[in-house]
């Protein structure tokens, strides 16, 4: 007599071992699905490090996103504010009180938290929404004048986990 088909339990062995690596796979997926969309993350930071550098080395001062020339990834919504899909970039105003001179012109230190903002609208992995990613600017004085430190900051582990590459581009003065 001729057997055709599967037994019941060569079946079940099949969907058990299915269940398995879909149990295993799925959440690995939706991990490297976040890492990914946070990859833009110190790719923007850097950008918006190397063109305040190149400004600060030239002119000895601080410049907004607009005198530097940085624009952030996806639409413009305000002055220094701009949304992806995934993300809100926004920074706090520089002005020719914190850029790095005082009123006679002679340099200070200037330090500007959240210069640069980087927000998230989804929930990405671990990171809750409107977990961030920051970058405080340190303009130097006397020996260092014309340099620029850069701190970072991140919301939480998670947020930090999702784009490691950020905190590398910290700098002190």
């Amino acid at each position: 007599m001729k057997k055709q088909g599967f037994t019941l339990i060569e079946l079940m062995v099949v969907i058990v071992i299915m269940g398995i690596l879909a149990a295993v796979a799925v959440p690995k997926l939706f991990g490297m699905i976040a890492k990914s969309k946070a990859s833009e993350i110190p790719t923007a930071a850097g950008s918006y490090i190397n063109m305040q550098d190149a400004f600060a080395l030239e002119r000895n001062i601080l410049g907004s996103w607009t005198e530097i020339g940085y624009s952030a990834p996806g639409k413009k919504d305000h002055a220094s504010s701009y949304r992806s899909d995934n993300f809100t970039y926004t920074g706090t105003a520089v002005t020719q009180s914190n850029s790095g001179f005082n009123a006679s012109g002679d340099p200070t230190a200037a330090s500007i938290a959240d210069a640069w903002k980087a927000s998230n609208k989804v929930k990405l992995d671990d990171c809750a929404i409107n977990g961030y990613w920051s970058i405080t600017i340190t303009n130097g004085t006397g020996a260092n004048q014309g340099n620029v430190g850069y701190t970072v900051k991140t919301s939480s582990a998670e947020c930090e986990g999702l784009a490691p590459a950020i905190v590398k581009l910290a700098k002190t003065l």
